[in-house]
């Protein structure tokens, strides 16, 4: 069995691994330390949790305990795709290097530019910053990658998923061609080989595992769930993953729970904290000081639960961790790989359970069909049956009593055939009663005879304002018996639209004839004198 001792590391940094009680590699770490002691670049694939950090950061301090840094030019560049995570290996860097003299600065967002512009114009040995910072102090002026000497690139299946393959390539192009590259990811996509046939000169591959496969300690679950009612589904599945937690009992130590979106991230933690279960949130808004508090806490033992979007899925090296529940089923099916990676460490037992509801099917299969598995199904715990279903009954039964209302066209409720069975006699009596006021109904129409629209007519005003008053009464009045054809005529004739649609108006006049206007006749007569 292979030994750190056989890996020829330097004495310092072979004590300061001794001290964190590891004395045996795992396998990414026996297979990339020694060609990376060696120069060649370096393309390690293994699943999250066994050890890649110490994979590249051991051999880089090894390298560069010889050699002084220069102001504002890093000897090497450590690329992460989250501040949490360039945050575990500035730490990891930290433990390892404690008795040498080597220099870091860690580049990220949430700290002030000039604390970071003074550890960079001090000269630091490795620079650990994620690729928005980084090009941020070098578009700034403050940063010159020329003398990079080392690169190495963790989760790059991660840098791919978030967007930071072009900002990837654009930092090669900034690094001496002559550099040193060791790149490390869970899974080889299509557009990762791509860039490592680009930028690595023939590496050394290490494949510990096949890509996008899960640890064998992690027992692996998953629920099917359906809502009662699409508005109180989210409620049912907060207090589904409650009840999931209460039926561990005790193999719960602690957990991590993963949600698709920030919302729900802090949702779910609102939902446990009022539950009485200790958790927080952690996702990409909340600010750095926080997040790494909570972090901290989480490490330490002093937070039971932790309620993360996929900025805590990746490469978090936090031991101990019995339980991962994915609150939602991932997007992506490597992000449940990762996210599951995060128990189950270093040889220890875990388990991890998920959620699943009937539009998350499609995710499911994407994730059995990478992981070549299906994920055992499980049983709903603590569920209640009975109890919510008989109140609902009630409910039901007690709005059946009562008489249905229908919505007609225009909006208004109409009665329905029992209410009009109750109501009959009455409407009866009301309707025969005020036979006798009969012409009282009839009253507008004998009320507005024709009569009246001469008289209208006679009153010509002409403002613009007497139009209305002259049109309204013989437009309306008509309209109320269509069947009268004389009134009709009638009402036309009074209208006088310029006699449109007259009957009366005696033969058609074909061109001007005698209805020509007398100034046209009199320029006619002078052209005839002329």
């Amino acid at each position: 069995m292979i030994k750190f001792s056989d890996l020829k590391l330097d004495a310092k940094v072979l004590k300061a691994v001794e001290e964190t009680g590891y004395t045996t590699p795992t396998p990414i770490q026996a297979g990339a330390i020694p060609p990376a002691l060696e120069g060649r670049d370096v393309l390690g694939i293994a699943q999250t949790g066994t050890g890649k950090t110490a994979g590249f950061t051991l051999p880089m301090i090894t390298m560069l305990k010889r050699g002084r840094a220069r102001a504002r030019m890093p000897r090497s560049l450590v690329l992460a795709p989250t501040r949490e995570l360039a945050a575990q290996v500035a730490e990891n860097f930290d433990t390892y290097a404690k008795y040498t003299k080597l220099t870091k600065a860690l580049l990220i967002g949430g700290v002030s530019f000039k604390e970071q512009d003074n550890l960079i114009d001090r000269g630091v040995d490795v620079l650990i910053a994620t690729p928005g910072r980084l090009l941020d102090h070098f578009e700034r002026g403050k940063l010159i990658l020329s003398d990079v000497k080392i690169m190495v690139v963790d989760e790059a299946d991660r840098m791919l998923d978030m967007g930071f393959i072009p900002d990837i390539e654009r930092i090669f192009g900034l690094t001496p061609f002559t550099r040193q590259t060791l790149f490390f990811s869970a899974t080889m996509a299509p557009e990762i080989e791509r860039i490592t046939n680009t930028f690595l000169s023939n590496p050394a591959k290490i494949e510990v595992a096949r890509a996008a496969t899960t640890s064998e300690t992690i027992t692996q679950g998953v629920i099917m769930f359906k809502g009662s009612k699409k508005t109180s589904e989210a409620i049912e599945k907060q207090k589904l993953l409650r009840d999931i937690i209460a039926s561990e009992g005790a193999n719960c130590r602690n957990g991590i729970i993963f949600c698709n979106r920030k919302i729900d991230v802090d949702a779910v933690a609102k939902s446990m904290t009022k539950a009485g279960l200790d958790a927080s949130p952690i996702h990409g808004d909340l600010e750095q000081s926080h997040r790494m508090r909570t972090l901290a806490k989480f490490r330490d033992g002093t937070l039971r639960f932790l309620v993360a979007s996929d900025v805590a899925a990746r490469g978090l090296d936090i031991p101990n961790v019995s339980h991962v529940f994915n609150y939602d089923v991932p997007s992506h099916a490597e992000d449940y790989v990762h996210r599951i990676g995060r128990t189950g460490r270093a040889g220890k037992t875990g388990a991890t359970i998920m959620i699943c509801t009937p539009r998350d099917q499609k995710n499911l299969d994407d994730i059995e069909r990478l992981v070549e598995m299906a994920v055992p199904r499980m049983d709903l715990p603590g569920m209640p049956s009975a109890a919510p279903s008989a109140k609902p009954a009630e409910v039901v039964a007690t709005i059946d009593d009562r008489p249905k209302r229908t919505r007609t066209r225009g909006g208004r409720g109409r009665k329905n055939d029992a209410e009009k069975a109750v109501t009959a006699p009455i409407e009866t009596a009301q309707s025969e009663a005020p036979k006798q006021d009969t012409p009282k109904v009839e009253a507008p129409e004998t009320h507005v005879p024709k009569a009246e629209t001469p008289k209208v007519e006679t009153t010509k005003v002409e403002t613009p304002s007497a139009e209305p008053i002259r049109f309204e009464p013989t437009q309306h009045a008509p309209r109320q018996d269509h069947s009268d054809n004389s009134k009709r005529e009638q009402s036309r004739a009074g209208r006088n639209r310029g006699g449109r649609d007259n009957h009366d108006r005696g033969p058609k006049v074909v061109g001007m004839g005698d209805d020509a206007p007398t100034f046209i006749t009199m320029s006619f007569d002078e052209r005839q004198d002329d």
